[in-house]
């Protein structure tokens, strides 16, 4: 099978730093923590927790207030996104009728116009109302965000959103990238978003018990993978996109590339729902290195899902030591939701954001908070502060409930 190369030529998000790119991965680098307190006056009881979100985010001055209004949080998120990957790429915006029947989009969502729906609800049912808004089905489907992706910008190839919970915007991205791959497709958007602080989805994440506590002093702080002292995750809203783009294409047209998307892995645990296992882990990291043509000794960093869970953090790691054997102490791994949280349908796709920055820019991001590492999550590099080094390749790893687990690898390109 012909496989072509695949570009990465547009980098977007809406992230608790912004939306500038140079400006997000300088704060990684710093290990500035974006958690912080959240406390709501919401009925019955009001949330209290670490949180991660996008308080300077307006729709409606990003996205114009007939368009957002149209839109779920989420998908609102995941269209700002969209449209900044797409002007980093340097492509009109616009529906202009142009034949684009072999550009698309993939788009991961865990959770889809929960806030939507919730309002629906709470109208039902506390208010006492009949009759619920017409655009109420439209706001909620999990597939609003690709579909207003794929009208607004014209893409009239496939469109497809994608629900593998804390992996969704990792299989989309590997989706997109075998689509582009194949020849079936010339450009893709790519990526996720969520919106998590609906009160009931709060309170389900909560009472799973895999949600870090903290007040308003230690909220910062308060998620701490591979540490001895880790108590959990942080939520956090976010969106992230990327365009992929067919190599020749690309060039063709003049555009610079950040890096090369080179392959992508599934699997799954196929044993419990929430309960992580290292050798299904092995098998998507294994398939990833085959699909990318490249050796364990290839890599020189890994972006790790590092939930700060206390069962997920050590199989992880134990997965990374089957899989690089004694080279495995000289790899340098970090978790950068130890700062930007754990922003479920968004957080591969922040994450691959992150990682493709570190190979444009030769710098690791850290672990933030990682004073006193697990001695079950030893037998890696941690990276505590970041560090400027060589990187050639690297891969982002999204493991998630179900036991889905997703691979990405990428490669630097000249400058």
């Amino acid at each position: 099978m012909n496989r072509r190369r695949v570009a990465i030529t547009g980098l977007g998000l809406v992230s608790p730093y912004g939306g500038d790119l140079a400006d997000f991965f300088s704060r990684l680098c710093a290990g500035e923590s974006a958690v912080r307190y959240l406390l709501t006056d919401d009925v019955p009881r009001p949330l209290s927790m670490p949180f991660v979100s996008c308080p300077g985010f307006d729709p409606d001055a990003v996205l114009g207030k007939p368009l957002a209004s149209m839109m779920d949080r989420f998908a609102q998120l995941g269209m700002a996104a969209a449209f900044a990957a797409w002007d980093d790429a340097g492509l009109a915006r616009g529906n202009d009728g142009a034949r684009r029947d072999t550009w698309g989009c993939a788009w991961g969502t865990a959770l889809g116009g929960t806030l939507a729906y919730e309002k629906g609800y709470r109208e039902l049912w506390q208010k006492g109302r009949e009759r619920l808004s017409p655009l109420a089905v439209v706001l909620g489907m999990n597939n609003a965000a690709n579909a207003h992706i794929s009208i607004q910008l014209g893409l009239g190839g496939v469109s497809m959103s994608h629900t593998v919970a804390c992996a969704s915007s990792a299989v989309a991205i590997g989706e997109a990238f075998r689509r582009v791959r194949s020849g079936e497709a010339t450009v893709m958007l790519t990526g996720g978003s969520d919106v998590p602080q609906a009160y009931g989805v709060a309170r389900a994440w909560e009472a799973l018990r895999v949600m870090a506590p903290g007040d308003a002093d230690t909220s910062p702080y308060a998620c701490r993978p591979f540490a001895a002292d880790r108590r959990g995750l942080v939520l956090g809203e976010g969106g992230a996109a990327l365009v992929l783009e067919d190599w020749e294409h690309a060039c063709a047209r003049g555009a610079r590339i950040h890096g090369e998307i080179v392959g992508y892995g599934t699997s799954c645990d196929h044993s419990h729902l929430v309960k992580p296992e290292a050798a299904g882990q092995v098998r998507a990291l294994r398939d990833t290195l085959a699909d990318a043509g490249l050796d364990a000794d290839d890599i020189d960093y890994i972006n790790a899902h590092g939930t700060a869970t206390a069962e997920g953090d050590p199989v992880e790691i134990a997965a990374l030591k089957m899989v690089f054997g004694e080279r495995a102490g000289q790899l340098p791994v970090s978790a950068t939701k130890s700062m930007h949280g754990h922003l479920l349908g968004a957080a591969a796709a922040i994450e691959a954001i992150a990682t493709v920055l570190a190979l444009r820019e030769q710098v690791l991001p850290p672990t933030a908070h990682l004073d006193t590492p697990d001695p079950a999550c030893a037998g890696v590099d941690h990276l505590v502060v970041a560090r400027r080094q060589t990187v050639r390749a690297a891969l982002s790893n999204s493991f998630a409930f179900g036991g889905s687990n997703a691979v990405l690898a990428f490669r630097a390109v000249a400058p």
